[in-house]
């Protein structure tokens, strides 16, 4: 490892200025990929601010019903919190199938957000990487692609977003706050993470020195929900797959009113099945129509030579979500 100065942060405001005006400074919260990407030789940073410790560690109802989640909430207490277990149980469930107890209790909303991929070729810094040395190429392409995207992929790179907790919060509309240089905005998540194009060492949209400081879910109830995770072991395994989907029915039962799908673990950002859910939305809840919006959404899917299993590990999970949320399976 490098050596790096340390600063922690007064506020947040003097965080971004920090390492706004340090081409070389990342933002350190509970470190939990920052820390192992510094290990390996991936991340060198030359100054680290500590915004773990910044007043970003609660959850709060809004006035208008929103709820506010600080970007320095472990995700250990996001999952137990009461307001995410009774509105919004697709969020804990995610949040528990990610890691272990251990890294759950130091890992960060922000963070965990903010993580870089777990591609093997990315992660050894002695091989080829598009996404760690732009033009040096994507090895992952010929080589081991298990784990790889299967949509929104480019010949630049075919990584995939680790993340839980985003598949789960893209299914939720939530928004993200983000403070900067020029002060604060805030952005879809959906809008956060980009596809890698030609630009695939660009994770998100954020500039140099912009930091999260709270992701916002919508008001009301969203108990009709729930998030699969499909992996090689029972814990502390990535997605091979992951769908997070929301559900609301017509008061008659009979027909979908509204549908929000997140999948992980196929692409280079958390990916919405937007149209599955345009094929969904006034649809009779059956196991034929949940095939064919799953078929419609996956046509896209581009397989590589070990990953073609996932295509239909994917159809098969969403179809699997969406019937356990609305009991009507049937194959009407």
């Amino acid at each position: 490892m490098r050596p790096f100065d340390y600063q922690q942060a007064p506020d947040a405001t003097a965080a971004v200025a920090t390492v706004a005006r340090r081409p070389g400074a990342m933002f350190l919260g509970g470190g939990t990929n920052l820390v192992d990407l510094m290990k390996l030789g991936v991340a060198t940073p030359e100054l680290l601010v500590d915004v773990s410790r910044l007043p970003l560690d609660t959850v709060a109802e809004l006035p208008d019903g929103r709820v506010r989640i600080g970007a320095a909430v472990p995700n250990s207490d996001l999952a137990a919190h009461p307001l995410i277990l009774q509105r919004y149980p697709v969020l804990s469930q995610a949040l528990l199938s990610g890691a272990s107890g251990q890294l759950r209790n130091l890992a960060t909303t922000g963070g965990n957000l903010l993580q870089r991929t777990r591609c093997p070729y990315f992660q050894d810094a002695s091989l080829p990487c598009n996404k760690r040395e732009p033009g040096s190429g994507c090895p992952a392409r010929g080589g081991y692609s298990r784990n790889h995207a299967i949509l929104g992929a480019s010949d630049s790179c075919v990584a995939v977003h680790p993340s839980d907790m985003a598949v789960a919060l893209a299914a939720l509309d939530a928004t993200v706050v983000i403070l900067g240089p020029g002060g604060e905005r805030t952005l879809p998540l959906t809008e956060l993470h980009r596809l890698p194009g030609a630009e695939p060492e660009r994770d998100t949209v954020l500039a140099h020195g912009e930091l999260v400081t709270a992701v916002d879910l919508p008001p009301g109830s969203h108990r009709r929900s729930a998030y699969r995770k499909v992996r090689d072991r029972a814990s502390f395994a990535f997605a091979l797959v992951s769908v997070a989907a929301v559900v609301e029915l017509a008061d008659d039962g009979g027909t979908i009113a509204g549908v929000r799908i997140a999948l992980g673990g196929v692409a280079h950002k958390p990916w919405r099945a937007e149209r599955a859910e345009e094929l969904l939305r006034g649809a009779q809840p059956t196991e034929t129509n949940f095939g064919r919006a799953a078929a419609a959404e996956l046509d896209a899917a581009v397989a590589l030579a070990g990953n073609a299993f996932k295509i239909p590990l994917a159809a098969n999970a969403m179809v699997a979500v969406l019937r356990d949320l609305t009991g009507r399976g049937g194959n009407g």
